[in-house]
């Protein structure tokens, strides 16, 4: 399935139904009085999050959704009947804004969570609202309201514990075929990752967490170059960022190089990506002896000044990779330091 991000739909809520003028019409009672019925509510449109979808593309070809209106009142003191509301489902992690305005109207964070966009018109007033004791034989009525209309982008932002940043052919995808059940293409040429791929990573659902990876960056994302930098935004709500630097002999650039690369483009174009704690990974690390591999963790973390953890994985032999998992976790399900009785940080899962 193509991967859509981004869509544009116009949302338009029911009309609420008219009042009705009508007077009561029966043998031996001629002056029956007024019976008009009120009119129906107009149905709201809402947007429900469902956790079976991952993207928007339903969304992208059928960009038109109406709510159904309400009928008009009816003689006999009848009220028409509401129209019902409209859920339209999209992935969690869907941000709702108002296209015209710009603003935010919310965003889908839970499965099951709705949000309401398009609020359906009020129904109109029969003429046996207006009757009193000076007008016996109202003929007044009121029109339902029009329903709200809306055109709404909708953004898609892949909801994640753990983010992956790298350059391309940096082992994202080979890290995340050898932590996860996920199975993202994996070659020896660049972007091979094309789209977000989401893994879940862990032996059981009270200890697993959500991986992200996206496609590498590469120097002047912030431009526009390469595919990564359309993608950053799905690892803009990660609690932790990992790093992963290729040490192989060969790379047109040394790892020194690599992370100051990514850096500048997270300096670029997302500043609170640049605060969040990320991680160095040294993938690869079956290329090189052990002695070779800790002679460039040394001489990485002593050029960068580096205070933060730094992992050697290897995806092949699986090496490192039981201790990295398991720091993860500990980061993740560690009690907030602002409070002792604070509740638990609990991953989001897809």
């Amino acid at each position: 399935m193509k991967f859509v991000d981004e869509a544009r739909i116009t949302v338009t809520a029911g009309h609420g139904g008219h009042g009705c003028v009508s007077f009561r019409r029966e043998k031996f009672i001629p002056h029956g009085g007024p019976n008009g019925g009120d009119g129906g509510d107009g149905g709201s449109v809402y947007l429900v999050g469902d956790r079976d979808l991952n993207t928007l593309i339903d969304l992208r070809h059928q960009r038109t959704h109406r709510a159904e209106s309400g009928q008009a009142g009816m003689g006999r003191d009848m009220t028409g009947r509401s129209g019902a509301d409209l859920h339209i489902a999209v992935p969690v992690g869907t941000l709702v804004h108002d296209q015209a305005s710009g603003d935010l109207i919310g965003e889908i964070l839970q499965p099951g969570q709705t949000l309401l966009v398009a609020a359906g018109g009020q129904h109109g007033l029969g003429n046996v609202h207006f009757k009193s004791s000076v007008n016996r034989t109202p003929r007044q009525s009121t029109q339902g309201i029009l329903g709200e209309q809306r055109q709404l982008q909708l953004e898609l932002r892949l909801l994640a514990d753990v983010g992956l940043l790298g350059l391309p052919n940096a082992g994202k995808s080979s890290l995340v075929r050898a932590l996860s059940g996920a199975r993202p293409k994996v070659a020896d040429y660049p972007f091979t990752t094309l789209y977000p791929t989401l893994g879940v990573v862990g032996q059981d659902a009270e200890r697993s967490f959500v991986l992200a990876d996206i496609p590498g960056l590469i120097p002047g994302a912030a431009q526009g170059a390469g595919l990564g930098i359309q993608f950053l935004k799905h690892v803009s709500r990660t609690r932790l960022l990992l790093h992963l630097v290729d040490p192989a002999p060969d790379h047109e650039l040394s790892p020194l190089q690599q992370v100051q690369a990514i850096q500048a483009e997270l300096a670029a174009c997302h500043t609170d990506l640049t605060q969040r704690p990320r991680w160095l990974i040294l993938s690869k690390a079956d290329i090189h002896t052990p002695e070779s591999m800790a002679q460039i963790r040394a001489e990485l973390i002593a050029a960068l000044h580096w205070s933060g953890p730094v992992f050697t994985v290897s995806a092949h032999s699986r090496a490192g990779l039981a201790p990295l998992v398991a720091a993860i976790q500990a980061e993740l399900y560690q009690p907030p330091a602002m409070a002792e009785t604070a509740t638990p940080y609990h991953p989001l899962h897809p």
